[in-house]
């Protein structure tokens, strides 16, 4: 929320510097993300005025100007603009220049015409960013200066006028007359050193949305009075003797009175469209809205200041002279005033008149009721919307406005008369129109004070302070709050615009923050409290740990992805793969889904770093996985382990991974893992590839599928089930000394059928080896002349040792033996002889 200063300070007396008034009111609790100070930079723009205009003859985007910028002494010594024109012309045939100053400027703006007063940055101005103006040429014509438009004085370009967006600045009507001519720009616009602060407004600080809101916390954290703001009440003495009323004009009726608690339509007449006062454009653009005209701007101007949407009606389009606030047909078609004709449903909130809608409500109006220029009666409404129903049509249409915004917050219905008022008062203020007497004010509900009850000794020992009860309720009372002292019990009424406050912990907050957190007392819990991680964040360091020490570079990948990364890694198929959580409103179809399974992100990684020429990448991320569930419950959400492998020249190994799964496994306590080959995964390489028990897949991945994604090189990956890990983790060690007793070594040569893995086989040998076997490691795998067709050797390394003794040769024969005897009863396997 944009503040100007000086607009806040007009309701409350004083003034203070822009960092004292940040610093306060930061502690009183209002964040701030930005603070401006206007045209500190800028120096030598002088106002000026446009004599004669040309083109160029050189150029046909670019026309040369004769500007006059003669100060106010000079002028008054030459007199009239025709004189010094006359004048100009004399001293140039003499080869004089004279003491007025008439600059010769090339511009190409397309809005610039002769008698209009600009804002001219003269020979040495300084303009923000660092820009210098210097005299120069352009396509041979000279060029004494610049003409400003107002991005280039620093405002921005979301706030300019419409008329001189996209050219110059013609400035308001107040400025043009030759007295201004020659007067610093910013000195006479009420521009220099204008401060504006950025108010971070939290949702449930709806109050502070608005310029008198934040004046009401300024007034506060100062502790001055807040000065009311100005109203045309509808009963108002000036107004009697108009003949009608608005009654006479307009009927109101509520059908949904739960979505629309009150509304309240003025009339005015004799409307004569025209910019606005520059008072009033001057301190919509300070906060970031663009002057329309000075009906549009009033309505921005009052939602500005008092945080209460208005929109404003050509009467004559209103059939029959009836508002029904009822909802939309389902499937009504309804063009908004942006031009976009917008399919409604049936619990779209709608303004009616007589015979069709007219505005959609709380979110914008329509285009068959806008104010046009020939438009000369008005209705204006100030209505109050629940937050619900304006946030779910403003969601429902992709629709957001500085209307809805507020009223998804929530506005109060109190609210609505003073803004109507406020309105009217403006309209009189600025000649803009008649405003009528009387409001058609429907109101069935009207809403009852809300009375807090508080306990002084409550809120001293939740804040840790000694705060009297009379205390409080005076630091209370400059937010405006009605504050009855019992005792120590305190009746808070709060004003109608504070719809956060409901409970007593709500004053506790209101006290501190007034009261200075800064003075709240520090101490310490007297709990004692430990910290922690959970199992599942413990197990994921030690995996990063392993995984980065084998070499692997961690990955971070976005949950949106598209439906296709499961059809490009070949798992259309698979009902696991394909149960996607689909968003409602995607930003387009490559994030339309929530990813099943990390394999698609990794892979596009992968395919990224191949084509920018990458020797090798080796990554894993660990991520979540998202799963659609029946009956409209929540998703399944688990976290993934992914890990892939590319090295140019075809050296991304199997075994070199398998290797890496390994010693995660052997760090989480889970032993070797257990892998049972597997070739019917359509994503995976048949025959290079297997099962990881209960946990996951490893292997090589198919080469159509490297191929889809683009990489022309081998790709080894595993993805795994996270959460399974970690629960099946052990993480809880153990000391154990170092072996007393020396250790028994033993080697084995198996031949078996190509069909049996070596996996199993270590499983029988480490299930007979009983107490004694301390490691089973593979060394060697042979095919050739010795071994029969059809078969393969395998050779085991065997470690016997006893912690309490040192073992024969009896017992370790013996134990290898019983381990020999299983291998040939379960496996078929035969000793290789040496």
């Amino acid at each position: 929320m944009k503040v100007p200063v000086s607009w806040m300070e007009e309701y409350v007396s004083g003034r203070f510097s822009q960092e004292d008034v940040a610093e306060r009111m930061v502690m009183s609790g209002s964040n701030i993300e930005a603070q401006e100070r206007f045209g500190t930079n800028v120096t030598g723009v002088v106002i000026g005025k446009v004599l004669e205009v040309w083109p160029h003859p050189d150029s046909d985007h670019l026309v040369v100007c004769r500007v006059d910028v003669t100060r106010g002494a000079e002028r008054t010594a030459h007199g009239a603009i025709d004189e010094l024109v006359a004048a100009e012309a004399a001293a140039a045939t003499r080869g004089e220049r004279g003491e007025r100053e008439v600059l010769q400027i090339v511009t190409g703006a397309p809005n610039v015409s002769a008698g209009d007063f600009v804002p001219v940055a003269v020979h040495g101005a300084a303009l923000p960013g660092g820009v210098t103006i210097k005299k120069g040429k352009l396509r041979g014509e000279v060029s004494e200066g610049m003409i400003c438009s107002a991005q280039e004085l620093g405002f921005d370009d979301k706030v300019v006028p419409m008329h001189c967006k996209d050219g110059i600045w013609t400035l308001p009507k107040e400025f043009r007359a030759d007295k201004y001519i020659g007067t610093d720009a910013l000195d006479a616009l009420g521009l220099r050193f204008a401060s504006v602060i950025d108010f971070e407004i939290t949702p449930n600080r709806p109050d502070c949305l608005s310029i008198y809101g934040m004046a009401r916390e300024y007034a506060a954290v100062y502790d001055r009075p807040l000065e009311p703001i100005e109203v045309l009440a509808r009963e108002d003495a000036s107004l009697a003797g108009a003949g009608q009323t608005a009654e006479d004009f307009v009927k109101v009726q509520i059908a949904k009175p739960e979505l629309c608690p009150r509304y309240i339509a003025r009339v005015a007449t004799d409307v004569v469209i025209e910019d606005s006062p520059w008072w009033m454009q001057q301190r919509l653009m300070l906060a970031g809205m663009r002057p329309i005209n000075n009906i549009v701007d009033i309505t921005n101007y009052v939602m500005l200041e008092l945080g209460h949407p208005i929109h404003a009606f050509d009467i004559t389009e209103i059939a029959g002279g009836e508002i029904l606030v009822d909802t939309a047909a389902a499937g009504e078609k309804f063009t908004t005033l942006d031009g976009t004709e917008r399919t409604l449903d049936a619990d779209t909130l709608l303004i009616k008149d007589g015979r069709r809608g007219v505005a959609i409500a709380g979110v914008m109006g329509g285009l068959n009721s806008e104010i046009t220029d020939a438009t000369t009666t008005i209705l204006i409404e100030a209505a109050c919307f629940t937050a619900a129903g304006i946030r779910r049509t403003s969601k429902k249409l992709g629709l957001r406005t500085e209307a809805s915004s507020r009223y998804e917050k929530g506005v109060p219905a109190e609210l609505a008369q003073t803004a109507s008022d406020r309105v009217c008062q403006l309209i009189q203020l600025t000649g803009a129109g008649k405003v009528l007497p009387g409001a058609a004010d429907c109101y069935p509900a009207p809403q009852a004070k809300t009375t807090i009850m508080a306990r002084a000794g409550r809120i001293n020992a939740v804040l840790g302070t000694g705060i009297s009860a009379d205390d409080m309720a005076a630091l209370l009372r400059r937010l405006e709050m009605g504050v009855e002292v019992k005792g120590e019990q305190l009746l808070v009424t709060p004003p109608a615009v504070r719809i956060d406050l409901k409970e007593e912990i709500d004053l506790s907050e209101e006290v501190a923050r007034l009261y200075g957190y800064d003075k709240l007392p520090a101490s310490l819990h007297a709990d004692s409290v430990s910290s922690g991680v959970s199992k599942s964040w413990f197990v994921r360091g030690i995996l990063r740990e392993v995984l980065t020490g084998a070499g692997l570079s961690e990955i971070a990948t976005y949950s949106f992805v598209s439906p296709e990364g499961v059809a490009l890694i070949g798992a259309q198929n698979d009902p696991k793969k394909t149960d996607f959580v689909r968003l409602l409103n995607p930003l387009g179809e490559e994030n339309s889904v929530m990813r099943t399974t990390l394999l698609p992100n990794m892979l596009e990684v992968l395919a990224r770093n191949f084509n920018r020429g990458n020797e090798e990448a080796f990554l894993f991320e660990i991520g979540n996985t998202f799963h659609a569930t029946s009956n409209n419950e929540l998703p399944s959400e688990r976290l993934s382990l992914c890990a892939a492998w590319y090295l140019r020249g075809g050296g991304a190994d199997f075994f070199l991974l398998k290797g890496v799964l390994e010693k995660a496994f052997a760090r989480l306590g889970l032993g070797a893992p257990a892998l049972v080959p597997t070739d019917d995964l359509p994503t995976w390489h048949p025959g290079r590839c297997a099962a990881v028990a209960e946990y996951g897949v490893i292997g090589e991945l198919h080469p159509d599928v490297s191929a889809r994604y683009g990489i022309e090189e081998r790709v080894v990956a595993f993805e795994l089930d996270f959460d399974a890990l970690a629960e099946a983790a052990v993480t809880a060690r153990e000391y154990s000394p170092l072996p007393k007793f020396p250790a028994a070594p033993r080697d084995i040569a198996l031949i078996v059928d190509e069909d049996v893995t070596a996996g199993r086989l270590e499983a029988v040998i480490r299930e007979k080896g009983g107490r004694t076997l301390e490691s089973v490691a593979l060394f060697d795998i042979y095919r050739g002349k010795q071994v029969p067709e059809g078969k393969k050797s395998l050779a085991f390394s065997l470690t016997f040792r006893a912690k309490d003794r040192t073992l024969t040769d009896e017992e370790v024969n013996k134990t290898q033996a019983r381990i020999v005897k299983a291998l040939e009863s379960e496996t078929g396997a035969a000793l290789r002889d040496a």
